[in-house]
């Protein structure tokens, strides 16, 4: 065999793109990137792409071709955007985006019809190689989800996506998919026209075939509403009215949101050939954005976080699951420990109320699948029978691990791990859902104290993605392996945090909103105030914040925070009236903000509570400006994670980023405390904190570890 040939079958070998002819001419490209789980796309694809199109071609009785996944529940995740890291200028990532336009411009030019058999995620360049095809049919498997998600990394679709999206399923739909990044399911795609057919996976292959076999079919027409949208008139209505709404959302925080507008616009407005030039420039400018990077990281940050294991050991086999505690927390855990991990769990409560309550948590949250026709009803039943309760420890002798949901009280907690330790396994871990009490204190009378760990988890449970996984001193790896296993199986990113007051997140948390608390006592109103955090790019500001944990949870954490950490934490001793005005916030309806009663139809929001003045007995006048209140508020929130990661609380800085976007939306689009602090540079932070301190108190001292890094003119990361 000569050089070349051996060369050329090395290549054909660890090609991603398999070629095979049917009998009936028709050929089926296979994806499957070798030593990969999911398939996404490189740039080293394009030649291969070229070359297995080229092949196809060679047959003179080629009918069509059919492209699908050699994954078995992917078909491709996106494109690797490691490829976007490496590109030094905006040229660059103009020329990786104009090289994915070309190479998809292959397939919507190829001579015979080229059909697209989808089966579960279908992502980022993966669903803009679909759009290329001339036609889509996708499996009705739960798994199969279509999006553009490049949003969420501060780009935009460059490979044709902001182009042929639109004109396949109108402007109105192809704008909310590609301005929130979301994913739609097989029926949703097929009502809204992205897909021709949805069918079982087990016929999917042979409905692409079929579809091939019909040959050249014309586009879709799409609904009046749409063509009248699609009219000058129609479409400046359009886009005024998406502009505005996406600016509300924004706060002008992300700049890739404008950008998707324009290029949109572009393409319908001045055809194909502009748009795809606007497309690929946008990408460019925008890969090289602070915002993108930021959210690069975060992105790679929580993906590296997912393998990991807390430690070094190896987590045990999880098979049963207990929760103490059927109110909001217990049920929430529940809910996610069947639906997302597919583990049976036993509910324990003191009487069969609680049990109801927890079950009716996943039977609610399993009705809004089933009525948007996402689950069917033969599927929420089979999920809920994975949970069962009681009012006794029957059936926890076959568990592995018990997440302790009960109120917050040291007795009743350490009475829980005796109970445990009694009656359940001698190998089960107990797991506690404290927010606020040393795990060593939980842990301080059990007898097997090394299977003792806290696990902190966010309310709403299904919704939040995050959990602090808190060991204590004498905590074994294994159960701290075992316990971030189970987080992992509950679709959370877990980091690991030492057991000190307040953990991570609420450390950081209690001076932002203490200090959010002292600007409404200086007659700051409390609308103006929110507005102020929303702006800088929370997604909620700090008083509202307040409302939806519940004042009564706040105050019991702040005096424990003070009492180890000093008096920089002591909450305002006005705050006391607040609290015992029975103000608990969202819960009971009454808090800094007034809420509209269940059902009730005059009062649609919540609105600002006045009464509040004059209990704190204060004269609320708007008076400060919003960025001052923003950066008194962020900078000890910043101090304090600083704080965190020298005495050990985190690990390192991408869990203290990652710690304070996913548990209290730190703005995504700075990356985090850390990458915030590091684009700043520590010496504007402590020369900030410096000013802070002169006008408004001792508590904005920067911590030692700030004045260092202001000093060597260090970083966070290298």
């Amino acid at each position: 065999m000569s050089f070349e040939n051996a060369l050329h079958e090395q290549r054909a070998k660890a090609s991603a793109f398999h070629l095979m002819l049917r009998p009936d001419n028709i050929g089926v490209i296979t994806i499957d990137v070798p030593g990969e789980k999911v398939n996404t796309l490189k740039a080293e694809f394009v030649e291969q792409v070229n070359e297995v199109l080229l092949k196809a071609q060679q047959f003179p009785a080629l009918e069509g071709v059919v492209i699908l996944s050699g994954k078995p529940d992917s078909f491709i995740a996106g494109a690797d955007i490691t490829m976007i890291a490496a590109c030094k200028s905006a040229k660059e990532a103009e020329a990786l985006a104009k090289k994915g336009q070309s190479t998809l411009a292959q397939i919507a030019a190829f001579p015979v019809p080229v059909i697209a058999a989808i089966h579960g995620a279908c992502l980022g360049g993966g669903l803009e190689l679909a759009l290329a095809c001339h036609g889509r049919v996708c499996s009705l498997d739960d798994k199969t989800a279509l999006g553009l998600p490049e949003v969420q990394l501060g780009l935009l679709p460059g490979s044709g996506g902001t182009q042929r999206l639109p004109r396949l399923i109108g402007a109105r739909h192809a704008l909310d998919m590609i301005l929130t990044g979301k994913q739609v399911r097989a029926r949703q795609a097929l009502r809204m026209g992205l897909v021709d057919d949805a069918v079982p996976q087990s016929i999917l292959l042979q409905a692409a075939v079929e579809r091939v076999k019909q040959g050249w079919k014309p586009r879709r027409a799409l609904p009046w509403q749409d063509r009248l949208l699609n009219g000058p008139l129609g479409r400046h209505l359009l886009f005024s009215i998406v502009r505005k709404k996406t600016l509300e959302k924004t706060h002008g925080n992300y700049p890739a949101a404008e950008r998707i507008i324009q290029v949109v616009r572009s393409g319908l407005d001045q055809g194909n050939a502009s748009g795809y030039e606007a497309e690929a420039r946008a990408f460019g400018e925008l890969a090289m954005t602070p915002q993108s990077a930021a959210l690069r990281s975060l992105f790679f940050a929580s993906t590296a976080l997912k393998k990991e294991h807390g430690g070094e050991a190896q987590p045990h086999t999880l098979q049963r699951v207990g929760v103490l505690g059927g109110g909001l927390m217990g049920g929430g855990i529940a809910c996610v420990t069947a639906t997302r991990a597919g583990l049976p769990v036993r509910i324990k409560d003191v009487n069969e109320q609680g049990i109801n309550h927890a079950l009716k948590y996943t039977w609610d949250l399993l009705g809004k699948r089933v009525r948007s026709k996402r689950m069917r009803p033969a599927e929420r039943q089979k999920q809920m029978m994975l949970i069962s309760g009681s009012t006794d420890y029957s059936g926890f002798d076959r568990v592995d691990i018990v997440v302790e949901a009960v109120f917050e009280d040291i007795t009743l907690k350490q009475q829980m791990v005796a109970d445990i330790e009694q009656y359940a396994a001698p190998h089960t871990i107990f797991a506690s859902n404290t927010s606020s009490l040393p795990i060593s204190q939980i842990a301080a009378k059990a007898a097997r104290p090394q299977q003792v760990i806290g696990l902190h988890y966010f309310s709403p449970v299904d919704k939040m993605p995050l959990v602090e996984v808190i060991p204590h001193a004498t905590t074994s790896e294994e159960t701290i392996a075992t316990t971030v296993a189970l987080a992992q199986k509950q679709g959370k990113t877990a980091i690991v945090v030492a057991d000190r007051a307040g953990f991570y997140v609420n450390r950081i948390l209690a001076p932002y909103i203490n200090e959010a608390a002292r600007c409404l006592l200086q007659g700051e109103p409390i609308e103006s105030l929110d507005k102020a955090l929303v702006d800088f790019g929370f997604p909620v500001g700090p008083i509202m914040l307040l409302d939806e944990v519940g004042i009564d949870v706040g105050t019991k954490i702040i005096p424990i925070l003070a009492a180890e950490l000093g008096p920089r934490f002591a909450a305002p001793a006005a705050f006391d009236a607040v609290l015992k005005d029975g103000r608990k916030g969202r819960k009971n309806g009454r808090g800094f903000y007034l809420y509209p009663a269940e059902g009730s139809k005059r009062q649609t929001r919540k609105r600002e509570d006045s009464s509040i003045y004059a209990l704190l007995g204060v004269s609320a006048k708007a008076h400060m400006q919003h960025a001052v209140i923003a950066q008194r508020c962020v900078m000890l929130m910043l101090n304090e994670a600083a704080r965190c990661l020298e005495e050990g609380v985190i690990r390192s800085a991408r869990d203290g980023d990652i710690g304070a976007v996913f548990g209290i939306g730190f703005p995504p689009f700075l990356g985090g405390p850390f990458r915030y602090m590091d684009e700043l540079e520590a010496e504007k932070v402590v020369k900030t904190l410096r000013y802070l301190q002169q006008h408004y108190g001792e508590h904005f001292a920067p911590c030692e570890r700030l004045q260092r890094m202001a000093e060597q003119g260090e970083r966070f990361y290298p």
